[in-house]
């Protein structure tokens, strides 16, 4: 398949997605949704593929919709925004917070709207310097969607989140760090080295186990604790079945590195 709004491509075992629709900003219109259903959905199936890297080309990561695709007249019905929603970007969501690996996300500029919560999806964030994350949902008189009434609570509290939601004012890379919006800030320039290293990193480790981990602090939210304890002993069990549990015990008993297969 040809793409015509992102790059892809395979950097050992790290899957690398780039959104490239830079003069928009990276926003989302239907053609560039479906490319990236395509792709994620390609390597979530392919064992080769360990790791997932997803950026921006230019100076934005990703600034939501196109609302080129949703410019309206009083002539016009009202546009069914829900259908975009149930079609296009709650299968993404779930498909970053589902995937058995890991997602991490760089972002190189602007992640408004929705883009910044298909950001907050993934399961690293490592932003630039120059980055920002603004919820522009409200300026619209729209609900932040793709999870964003989600996530925010849960990364920042809900203060931070009514505030954010509400006011839709631009957070700085150093400020989504400092309230545990995202992991790490890094100079512009080193952005994709470093979010390199990490995703490579994470591709040589027991990714079975990983994705293990990301199913379970997933789930957490909802569990009350005895559920909780419950679904660690289940996903335990599973993970001291798995090949790398073997490899790595293997590897710590006769003191050299593990080379793990990811299953």
């Amino acid at each position: 398949m040809e793409y015509q709004h992102i790059e892809c491509y395979l950097e050992g075992a790290v899957g690398v997605l780039v959104l490239n629709r830079p003069a928009q900003l990276n926003s989302f219109n239907e053609a560039m949704h479906r490319e990236v259903a395509a792709i994620l959905k390609d390597w979530d199936r392919n064992p080769e593929v360990r790791a997932v890297l997803l950026t921006g080309k230019g100076r934005g990561f990703c600034a939501g919709q196109d609302l080129g695709d949703r410019a309206v007249n009083s002539d016009q019905a009202a546009p069914d925004l829900g259908q975009s929603i149930d079609r296009y970007y709650n299968p993404l969501i779930s498909r970053i917070t589902g995937m058995a690996k890991p997602v991490i996300c760089a972002v190189n500029g602007v992640a408004a709207g929705a883009g910044a919560n298909i950001a907050l999806a993934c399961d690293i964030v490592i932003a630039g310097r120059s980055a920002s994350f603004i919820q522009a949902f409200c300026r619209l008189g729209l609900v932040p969607d793709s999870g964003g009434t989600w996530f925010l609570p849960r990364l920042v509290g809900r203060a931070r989140a009514m505030a954010l939601a509400l006011q839709g004012d631009k957070v700085s890379a150093e400020q989504a760090r400092d309230m545990g919006m995202i992991w790490q800030v890094v100079d512009d320039e080193a952005l994709q080295s470093v979010a390199m290293q990490q995703a490579q990193h994470l591709a040589r480790q027991p990714t079975y186990g990983l994705g293990l981990i990301k199913q379970a602090i997933h789930r957490a939210a909802d569990n009350s604790l005895a559920e909780q304890l419950e679904l660690e002993r289940d996903l335990q069990r599973l993970a001291g079945r798995s090949e790398d549990y073997r490899e790595g015990v293997d590897a710590f008993l006769n003191k050299r590195t593990p080379e793990y297969k990811g299953r």
